[in-house]
């Protein structure tokens, strides 16, 4: 078996285990990848089918990844004399890709139509927002926002709108929660379109009652990989546990001590818990770190190691000792910034690829600093989290094919209707979501009528053409590129429209519709991380967005007490389990460099208009002082740091 020989003994281990329930706690840069790929090409060596094999993971990046490197191994290792057609393949997606192909596959068992929208956070900000205008409610009293993260958290812990307006009865926020909630369930309904939240619950409650469904996708996918266990959530947990429950061939791969997405429902003792689900479960723990230095796993190991809520493991590498770790104090937050900028720019004269430096922060508003510095000393970045996806004219060709698939998407006819300019009206518009068309004038029907035709030319196109066929006709047909021709902000403008066309050549291969639904559904789905050019560019971004990412050089910002560890921890009601999580945050953000760490703190920072003086992080006086070098600029004084002074 020549393609064991890459793997390491616990390597082996986890991918020769090939049945019954595993668990592989894999360390932060210890190759889990890897050895879910080579379990996936050891299965296929051993004659199971690669159809019959499921690896679920929870980006869209890091799902492409995967599938790649599968098919890679499969042809290269797995002694197959063909290429594998589509449905020949191991099925390597996210949950919520996942879910998609399990609702469009039982469509009319749950009455539902198989061309359906997906609504991101802003569609479903609007219609909570229509719902409490239906409720005689002010949105800006009532933040449709908060209103909304009430509804995903409980539906992401399996709680209908009618086992919550039980409970939250006499509650008066929880009643308005419920009343929300019940319209909003409505105007999806109406559109035929599910949130982030339904595909996943719709698809574990299907699976949970209908045992002929859910022995049929038993059948299917007889060997089931879970990656990232640790940030399931309860129906995550649940639908991997559905998929498993007659075969239970599940091999989970996840870290607890990477665990930081509790706030959006992932649950720790999934992970910890394994063995109770599956008492006759292997554990194998991948302790050796491929990317790192062996100073910046000693930060890792002494930063980690006081969490109780976790699995023990140490992490240990082959590789050098490496650089120490860099620690600067600054006065303020631009202080700061400007020492990272400087800093970076030597960085690149001694060679260092700016795409493979990473500034990292634990709130969104510290980029404002960082961007202003850039931009004064001329420094490319990009600010992850503003994603590609989200940009306008992308948005407006995605929601033109969505609305020919789906013509009661009411959220994407107003959004193109009039898309470039058309003369259709608000006054229009609301006669035609009323079905009231007949009442417009001739002229303003004809205009209505050309609109419908082109629809109907953009559904042919998409059920008959390759998906980026249909993206390049949508932009002709719409006259969208036409109209972007008279500035420089146009021109960038029509350059995302071709990169749009770019991505959809991916999906070419796959025959009839389901190119291009994939396609949609992909984007639709897509996180912060799926945004992330391939080019030049310093990456600046929260911890979270940076997790399953690495770079040569990292930049941890804002260590200060109150902002990371954030003040949620000063509180006297916060739970151990909430605390700990501020330290695994802190775990991901060092392991993300491979050889050079730099910690940077300010004494004073402003926070939503107030200046504060602020006391260094605990994490700073967790990393010994052996490991440390502290720098300066040259106009940074030259006292006592904060650090050496007793409080």
């Amino acid at each position: 078996m020549n393609f064991i020989s890459e793997l390491n003994q616990r390597q082996k281990e986890a991918v020769d285990t090939t049945e019954g329930p595993v668990l592989v706690l894999a360390g932060a840069g210890a190759g889990k990848t890897k050895t879910i790929t080579h379990r996936i090409l050891n299965l296929v060596k051993k004659g199971v089918a690669p159809e019959n094999i499921l690896a679920i993971t929870f980006t869209n990046k890091a799902a492409q990844e995967m599938k790649e490197r599968v098919l890679s191994l499969i042809h290269k290792e797995g002694n197959l004399n063909r290429h594998l057609g589509y449905e020949e393949r191991p099925w390597v997606s996210t949950f919520h890709s996942l879910c998609v192909k399990i609702i469009k596959d039982n469509a009319t068992l749950l009455g539902t139509k198989r061309h359906f929208s997906i609504y991101d956070r802003d569609d479903s900000k609007r219609a909570v927002r229509e719902a409490l205008k239906e409720m005689g409610l002010d949105s800006k009293e009532y933040e449709p926002g908060k209103i909304l993260s009430i509804i995903s958290r409980e539906k992401g812990n399996m709680v209908s709108v009618n086992e919550y307006k039980e409970r939250e009865r006499g509650d008066y926020m929880g009643g308005i929660v419920a009343e929300a909630w019940q319209k909003y369930e409505k105007i999806l309904k109406k559109e035929n379109a599910f949130d982030f939240d339904d595909l996943l619950a719709v698809a574990a409650k299907l699976l949970k009652e209908n045992e002929i469904v859910r022995k049929n996708y038993a059948k299917k996918w007889q060997y089931i990989h879970v990656d990232e266990y640790q940030d399931t959530n309860e129906v995550q947990y649940q639908i991997a546990k559905y998929l498993a429950q007659e075969h239970r061939n599940i091999c989970s791969v996840g870290d607890g001590d990477q665990n930081i997405y509790s706030w959006r429902g992932a649950n720790i003792k999934n992970i910890l818990n394994f063995e109770k689900d599956y008492p006759e479960a292997k554990i194998v723990v991948l302790e050796e770190n491929y990317r790192s230095t062996q100073t910046i796993l000693a930060v890792a190991n002494r930063v980690i190691e006081k969490n109780k809520l976790r699995r023990k493991k140490v992490l240990f590498t082959q590789n050098l000792m490496g650089e120490k770790i860099g620690l600067f104090e600054a006065l303020d937050e631009n202080h700061e910034a400007q020492y990272i900028v400087n800093k970076i720019k030597t960085l690149v004269k001694i060679g260092t690829p700016l795409n493979e430096v990473a500034v990292l922060y634990r709130a969104n508003f510290q980029s404002r600093a960082l961007e202003e510095a850039c931009l004064r000393e001329g420094l490319p970045y990009q600010v992850v989290g503003t994603r590609f996806y989200d940009r306008k004219e992308v948005k407006d060709v995605l929601s033109f094919i969505r609305y020919a698939l789906n013509p009661e998407s009411t959220a994407d006819l107003v959004r193109v209707i009039n898309v470039p300019a058309r003369g259709i009206g608000k006054v229009t518009l609301l006669k035609i979501v009323e079905g009231k068309e007949n009442e417009l004038p001739i002229k303003i029907k004809e205009r209505v009528w050309q609109f419908r035709k082109i629809m109907e030319k953009i559904k042919e196109s998409a059920m008959t053409k390759k998906p980026s066929d249909t993206v390049k006709y949508v932009v002709e047909a719409s006259k969208m590129g036409e109209s972007l021709s008279k500035s420089e902000e146009d021109i960038d403008r029509l350059e995302n429209l071709k990169e749009l066309i770019v991505l959809a050549k991916r999906y070419d291969e796959l025959e009839g519709e389901e190119g291009i639904e994939r396609f949609i559904e992909d984007i639709s789905l897509a996180s912060d991380q799926d945004g992330i050019k391939e080019n030049e560019a310093v990456r600046l971004m929260t911890v979270h967005a940076s997790k399953g990412l690495e770079f040569d050089c990292v930049f941890i910002s804002g260590l200060e007490e109150g902002l990371f560890p954030s003040d949620k921890n000063r509180n006297d009601n916060v739970s151990e389990e909430e605390a700990e999580e501020e330290r695994r945050l802190f775990y991901v953000a060092v392991t993300r460099a491979r050889k050079k760490l730099f910690l940077t703190y300010a004494q004073s920072r402003t926070i939503f208009g107030s200046r504060g003086v602020n006391i260094p992080s605990e994490f700073i006086f967790d990393v010994d002082e052996t490991f440390i070098e502290r720098d300066y600029l040259d106009f940074t004084p030259r006292r006592k740091p904060l650090l050496e002074i007793e409080f």
